[in-house]
């Protein structure tokens, strides 16, 4: 499960055996967990147990780091 950025006690990874689906990253915090679709748009699949502030925090991240996130996703499934 290649991981994509730590930060502020978040982790954002992928699975390794994910290839099969969509560009898509995983979130996890604590108890807490959350999966983003990247393709075909950007968006919430789920967040569970996450504040609204927790989550502005993620997508944020996920939208400043959105081109090395599918890049990283691309590079390891190609």
């Amino acid at each position: 499960m290649p991981t994509l950025l730590l930060g502020d006690g978040f982790r954002f990874f992928f699975w390794s055996n994910e290839n099969d689906e969509q560009i898509l990253l995983h979130v996890e915090k604590g108890g807490s967990e959350g999966k983003i679709w990247l393709e075909p748009v950007l968006e919430i699949a789920y967040m569970h147990g996450f504040t609204l502030k927790e989550q502005k925090i993620i997508m944020k991240n996920v939208t400043i780091n959105f081109v090395i996130f599918k890049e990283k996703w691309n590079e390891y499934f190609s």
